[in-house]
């Protein structure tokens, strides 16, 4: 990759206008090059460029120097390739399992899904955001932090405080008895058990 101008990833770093946006439209060919030849799909090197565009929108503040610059930028496709080529595994993998399974495995019930979905859209961003990355893409709470640029502490707490806040929703939705305790419909347990056990 041929470096950006250090004066731009200067500029960028310091916030001035229009800096960030040159900065990305400059790097996206680039990255979509490497991210072609380390990822193992298209769609999984679209995917990487995008989040890897973002974290440099959202971060470029931070660099303790523009020399780390394209070094940083390539780990993150890098990073990025690698977790979607592990979650398309895993993916592939349950596939071919529930495809061995007996009829026995429970459908989940379109309502929870709605219910679910719904009480997820209305936590505040903060939440919603960490409560995605751990339990949806399943990144660990050291990837999350990194990937926000929060201290583990932090994506704990707000983890911690989304669940909550999911799980608060459903009972009012009538997933959980009053004692706690969760309806004996299987399916329900478990995709909500998935989104909010502590």
């Amino acid at each position: 990759m041929l470096s950006p101008p250090t004066q731009l990833v200067e500029a960028a770093r310091r916030g001035e206008p229009g800096a960030v946006l040159k900065l990305i439209c400059l790097c996206q060919p680039n990255l979509a090059r490497f991210a072609r030849r380390t990822c193992s799909t298209t769609e999984d090197a679209e995917d990487a460029v995008q989040i890897a565009l973002w974290q440099l929108h959202r971060r470029v503040g931070a660099l303790r120097t523009v020399a780390a610059f394209a070094g940083w930028l390539f780990r993150v496709v890098e990073r990025e390739c690698y977790r979607l080529f592990r979650r398309r595994k895993d993916t592939v993998s349950v596939d071919l399992l529930l495809e061995h399974e007996t009829p026995q495995v429970a459908q989940v019930p379109q309502d929870l899904r709605l219910d679910l979905a719904r009480a997820i859209e209305q936590l505040e961003p903060p939440y919603r955001e960490v409560l995605l990355l751990r339990d949806l893409h399943e990144l660990t709470a050291p990837e999350v932090a990194q990937q926000l640029g929060l201290s583990i502490e932090a994506v704990k707490s707000r983890l911690h405080r989304g669940r909550t806040q999911v799980r608060e929703t459903l009972i009012a939705s009538g997933y959980w008895l009053k004692d706690g305790m969760p309806k004996s419909n299987a399916a329900s347990s478990t995709v909500a058990s998935t989104f909010i056990e502590d």
